[in-house]
């Protein structure tokens, strides 16, 4: 059965035509969602590689993690904060 509106051209297609009024577009040609997608040049892979995916997009360098607590700058950084603030607070 064919679509009240050509996918192709936008014409309006009657009830029981066997093709597209408009520009002739058919099952074949450009009603079907096969003939709408093969005409998109996508290739259909199988299985999704995530890791290839990555490796792709980002390159194929690793990061390494962050280390976890808190940096020996920002220590430092209180440290002096606080002996500032105890200077001023007992002057």
């Amino acid at each position: 059965m064919p679509p009240a509106t050509c996918p192709n051209c936008g014409a309006d297609v009657p009830r029981n035509a066997k093709a597209c009024p408009g520009c002739g577009a058919d099952e074949k040609t450009g009603w079907s969602d096969k003939a709408y997608v093969s005409g998109l040049g996508i290739e259909e892979e199988k299985e999704f590689d995530y890791e290839k995916f990555v490796k792709e997009e980002f390159g194929g360098g690793t990061r390494s993690p962050k280390p976890h607590g808190i940096s020996w700058l920002w220590w430092i950084t209180a440290l002096i904060l606080v002996l500032l603030l105890l200077f001023f607070f007992f002057r």
